[in-house]
């Protein structure tokens, strides 16, 4: 039987995580539209912003489960991405869970509040994306 990691542990995991994507940001988003905007004095637009954003953060939460199953957050707190039945998540799914998360975590959390309603305590983007997280024993 898998042990399912509890709301707590997966909320602490997502706050320390909020921290690491802040320099993940600093380093591949914000240094090179600096360098834009010093050398070049051009500001790119908002939606090319965003979308680098979202790009630059989707490489590293896929990059990061393809290789483990876990994030530098997901290590600390002992927390693996799979599958429901135990294996590692095709990059399809990995994706697919990265762009739920958003609306899931954007619409005032309200795919994370699904958690505390789902037989599993899955949130709404693992369960739509066919993922779910588990306690990772070493």
């Amino acid at each position: 039987m898998v042990e399912l990691p509890g709301l707590r542990r997966r909320l602490a995991s997502m706050a320390y995580e909020s921290m690491l994507m802040l320099g993940v940001l600093s380093v591949s988003f914000m240094l090179p539209h600096l360098a834009l905007g010093i050398g070049f004095g051009t500001v790119l637009p908002g939606w090319v912003l965003l979308s680098h954003a979202f790009l630059v953060l989707g490489a590293y939460f896929i990059w990061c489960w393809h290789h483990g199953g876990q994030t530098l957050a997901m290590q600390t707190w002992k927390i693996r991405l799979s599958t429901p039945s135990g294996v590692q998540a095709s990059l399809a799914r990995m994706a697919l869970r990265y762009i739920l998360a958003w609306p899931s975590v954007l619409y005032l959390g309200a795919g994370l509040f699904w958690a505390l309603f789902d037989r599993d305590r899955q949130v709404l983007h693992d369960r739509l994306a066919g993922t779910r997280l588990v306690f990772k024993r070493d």
